[in-house]
């Protein structure tokens, strides 16, 4: 599997795209619901793990 960086998203993107504080989306990583990479200070959500929080969210509202 291939990952480029395109695919990485900053915890700003993933506020953006949530419409999450930036607190929301640190509880989330914290509690393992959102997985993150982090290399040195900089943290990075692969957009496959935000795909799958937002599916699994949807599949636990139905």
């Amino acid at each position: 599997m291939t990952t480029d960086t395109s695919q990485l998203l900053t915890v700003p993107e993933v506020m953006e795209q949530l419409k999450f504080g930036r607190s929301k989306v640190y509880d989330l990583i914290r509690s393992k619901r959102l997985v993150s990479i982090t290399e040195g200070r900089c943290r990075r959500v692969p957009a496959n793990a935000l795909h799958d929080y937002i599916r699994d969210r949807i599949e636990e509202a139905a």
